[in-house]
């Protein structure tokens, strides 16, 4: 059986406590796209963890975990990541990473913040982690795969390649130091010995897997809203952030993933530049930035503050519907405990007229929130295990959320633990 778990809007809404909850039941945890540029937070009896491109399955010993063909692969954040988590008593994880997957080169870090910098004032809100130009020498053919690492012939060749053209550029629009042969080549001979010891054909691994009736879980990063196709184009990221592209990363047959869990915050939040709707300012922004997540609203990877907002119903019927969700796992309801009334994002007003369609980015940007207020529920609810144990008001909201996106809520996340999860039989559940 094979399980995405995805993201329905901009990210930051809980994956990796809902990959962290699953491993409990599965075999296998695959990361099929993106890179260090996002992280994931779990929160378990070794402590708390920001994950950038470890799967979420690390901290269970029994997991295998992959990197699938799909990622953007910075080798030398991984290794340290292993050392992070293992220096805090983690057990070693079993890691494979593909052959087919390819490398963040130091050069494509240095072009993100070049252009970033070029850019001033009309910068991507880039994590300068060397994502986009990573997949744009992917796409056209100038990466290095894994696999390529082993054969000098090939990596000589290929250096030989891409050195005019990224001096070309270095020297001459970002006025930097050229890159040299050797040095390229060193770098790449020291990326081939720290990731000798994961190599493997994962493709094959999960095949196997999936034919000796393993359960595996798909991890994605961000979420519907930075697809580069379906998202806020061009405020996304470079990679799908889809389930569907599950599939194609981590090398799989599509028709293998059966179950889609998508995710989405009880309120809304963004790290990064684009559209955002529902987005609130000033003290309301500020009050709630510091009591959401897990002690607090900023980025796992950068650090920098989130922007913040009520809850969108557009969006989040549009991200639901684009991942194919077979279930919404609803996280950080908890941190709405302080309010008296709680706006909810029902539709958007475009030139007069009200919409509940999520239209492309051109419009999008004439949008303003049409907003229902729901009284809110003045209390604490860590600690509840069961869904009806929850105040009325409480699961008033969930309710209304759930036929406002119209996809089955069958998890409530009450707390940053792994305990802290309600299972729920939704009337939309088929």
């Amino acid at each position: 059986m094979v399980q995405a778990v995805v993201g329905a809007n901009w990210g930051d809404e809980g994956k990796g406590k809902i990959v962290d909850v699953l491993a409990n039941k599965a075999d296998i945890v695959v990361r099929y796209q993106g890179g260090a540029n996002a992280g994931h937070t779990i929160v378990n009896k070794y402590g708390k963890f920001a994950l950038h491109t470890l799967p979420s399955g690390v901290c269970h010993s029994e997991i295998t975990n992959v990197l699938g063909n799909g990622v953007a692969l910075n080798i030398p954040l991984v290794v340290k990541e292993i050392e992070d988590i293992t220096s805090k008593g983690v057990p070693t994880p079993k890691l494979l990473i593909s052959d087919r997957a390819q490398v963040v080169m130091s050069y494509h870090i240095l072009f993100d913040q070049c252009e970033e910098e070029r850019l001033g004032g009309k910068s991507f809100g880039s994590t300068k982690s060397g994502i986009a130009p990573f997949f744009s020498d992917k796409y056209a053919k100038i990466g290095f795969q894994v696999c390529e690492l082993f054969d000098d012939d090939i990596l000589n060749d290929r250096i030989d390649h891409i050195l005019p053209i990224k001096n070309a550029l270095l020297v001459n629009l970002y006025h930097k130091e050229p890159l040299t042969h050797e040095g390229l080549l060193r770098e790449l001979h020291s990326y081939r010995d720290m990731v000798r010891p994961y190599v493997a054909d994962t493709a094959t691994f999960l095949e196997n897997a999936i034919r000796d009736g393993k359960t595996i879980l798909l991890e994605g990063q961000l979420g519907t809203m930075k697809d580069p196709d379906q998202g806020i184009y061009p405020m996304v990221t470079s990679s799908p952030t889809l389930a569907g592209y599950g599939a194609i990363g981590a090398g799989i047959a599509p028709y293998e993933i059966s179950r889609i869990i998508t995710v989405s915050k009880a309120y809304s939040s963004a790290v990064g530049a684009g559209e955002f709707v529902s987005e609130i300012f000033g003290d309301e922004a500020d009050e709630l930035r510091r009591r959401g997540g897990d002690g607090g609203e900023f980025g796992a990877t950068t650090g920098r503050p989130r922007r913040v907002g009520w809850y969108d119903c557009v969006a989040s019927r549009y991200g639901c519907r684009l991942q194919g969700a077979t279930d919404v796992a609803f996280t950080v309801l908890d941190d709405l405990g302080y309010l008296d009334e709680i706006p909810v994002c029902v539709a958007y007003e475009i030139d007069g007229k009200q919409t509940t369609d999520f239209p492309t980015t051109p419009t999008l940007r004439k949008a303003k929130p049409v907003w229902k207020k729901m009284p809110g529920w003045k209390c604490d609810i860590r600690g509840i295990r069961k869904y009806e144990d929850l105040p009325e008001k409480c699961r008033n909201y969930v309710e209304f959320i759930e036929s406002q996106i119209g996809y089955p809520i069958t998890m409530v996340s009450n707390g940053p633990g792994r305990d802290d999860i309600i299972y729920r039989d939704s009337p939309l559940k088929k």
